[in-house]
């Protein structure tokens, strides 16, 4: 086996590096799109699936070998149905993925106070808010339904767009970096989720959910029943009571790669 691992690197040629490379890339893609959701536990089971399989292969358990090479085609219809949303939000995260400027993560950090003030105040008087922040994949196709702002965010400018009677208040602002690029816009309901009977206007819950199932943004939804303020991340919402432990949240997962 290690003879013939050594007489293939030996005859390596360009191409063969340049399709293990690109292999490499893919994998790695994957494991940032399903890192941190339920599609991770998911993969391991199918990562010890395969190493049994190539087990019964290499020590001739021919009956073992057979079953599990017939589930193959069984396993492949399983991993589309049950990682739909992951593969949905992989190849979105390949053909939207835009280049992330330093300057903008700093612009969003400078200005997430004015934020926050504006989620306070919407909390205590109990006006309904839907926002979604721009991490790596783009948000333009979500943008271009709604109206453009292109404004720099404050305190004032949300709770004007989202005060009741404003025509804009029922949909979402699009945030990218220190700009609201846009307001009064559309997001995706998803096709299956686990909202709980504790969120109750579920149409901003379940839009949070959509958006973040397809996108890697982060999404904050104020409810108009409650005052409660969730962040939805990776398909996944939390109600988050406290500001400084959402601001961290926030903070660290717009943050990193």
């Amino acid at each position: 086996m290690f003879a013939n691992a050594i007489n293939a690197v030996s005859h390596a040629t360009l191409g063969d590096l340049l399709d293990v490379l690109l292999i490499a890339f893919l994998l790695y893609t994957l494991f940032l799109v399903i890192k941190d959701t339920k599609a991770y536990q998911m993969a391991i089971g199918l990562g010890i699936f395969f190493l049994l399989f190539l087990m019964t292969q290499w020590g001739r358990l021919v009956v073992s070998n057979r079953i599990l090479r017939s589930s193959f085609n069984y396993i492949i219809i399983a991993v589309i149905v049950l990682f739909q949303g992951e593969i949905r939000r992989f190849f979105t995260s390949i053909g939207s993925r835009s280049i992330r400027s330093p300057f903008a993560l700093r612009g969003f950090q400078e200005k997430i106070e004015d934020l926050f003030l504006a989620l306070d105040y919407l909390s205590q008087k109990k006006i309904g808010a839907l926002i979604a922040i721009e991490k790596d994949i783009s948000l333009s196709i979500f943008a271009d339904r709604g109206t453009k702002i292109d404004g720099v965010i404050s305190k004032d400018l949300l709770v004007s767009i989202f005060f009741p009677h404003s025509p804009l208040h029922d949909g979402a602002v699009i945030i990218k970096g220190n700009k609201i690029i846009a307001a009064g816009c559309l997001l995706p309901l998803p096709a299956t989720h686990n909202l709980s009977d504790d969120f109750l206007a579920r149409t901003r819950h379940l839009a949070a959910i959509g958006l973040s199932q397809e996108t890697d943004a982060a999404v904050i939804v104020v409810s108009e029943e409650t005052g409660a303020i969730s962040l939805a991340r990776k398909g996944i919402l939390e109600r988050i009571s406290d500001k400084n432990e959402m601001k961290e949240r926030l903070v660290e997962y717009i943050r990193n790669k």
